[in-house]
């Protein structure tokens, strides 16, 4: 199991990643695109690093918009996993 990190170190990690937000025990993340195909095509670009970490977020799709959500359920809360996660996420195009 990872450990959870503390909530100084949260808020820390969380004013390094734009576009994140902290909701509870998770990060969340809203893409917007231009369309379902363009959706689609987001999510795909999730699997490679997903699968290479292990460590795979809860998406829901909704037309033009892709809702990510980050936490490490195992831990039952945020690790350095969910961070290095939304980093390499922020990072697709």
């Amino acid at each position: 199991m990872t450990e959870l990190l503390a909530v100084e170190e949260i808020n820390q990690r969380i004013s390094q990643i734009s576009d994140w937000k902290l909701e509870g025990n998770k990060l969340k993340y809203i893409k917007t695109v231009k369309n379902f195909v363009e959706a689609i095509n987001f999510v795909n670009k999730l699997v490679a690093p997903a699968e290479a970490s292990q460590h795979h977020p809860d998406l829901e799709v909704s037309y033009n918009k892709v809702t990510i959500i980050l936490t490490t359920h195992n831990s039952g809360g945020l690790t350095e996993k969910d961070f290095k996660m939304a980093k390499t996420i922020s990072g697709l195009s």
